[in-house]
């Protein structure tokens, strides 16, 4: 299992919610690498000082996956068959296998975007 990570659970980070910083330190405590992608890394990154240093902490653990031509395509692909139109979150939704859990602020797109792909995850609202 992977802990796939949206723009919404670095916020999190960054505001200190405590139940995301103590999913997210199971997740590292168990030698579990939490995954994003490049897009969700220019949605949430303002230079990493002041209240981001935390922020910074959680991408230096985590698997950033370049958002390139192949992700981009699926991406693109899943928004097309979901009508959808945020290609970041789609991209998210590409890098989870069955099994694995999306920490998102925006759980109903998600859950939406992962139904239509067939990825059987579990989608957890912070």
């Amino acid at each position: 299992m992977t802990v796939v990570l949206d723009a919404g659970a670095f916020l999190a980070v960054e505001r200190s919610d405590r139940r995301v910083l103590a999913l997210l330190k199971a997740e590292l405590l168990a030698r579990r690498v939490p995954r994003t992608h490049g897009g969700v890394v220019a949605q949430i990154w303002r230079g990493g000082s002041g209240k981001q240093a935390s922020v910074a902490r959680l991408l230096a653990a985590t698997e950033v996956v370049a958002l390139d031509d192949r992700l981009g395509r699926r991406a693109g692909v899943l928004l097309g068959r979901a009508r959808g139109h945020d290609a970041i979150d789609a991209g998210v939704v590409m890098l989870a296998s069955d099994g694995d859990t999306i920490l998102t602020s925006d759980a109903s797109d998600l859950r939406s975007l992962a139904v239509t792909a067939a990825v059987h995850v579990d989608i957890v609202p912070i």
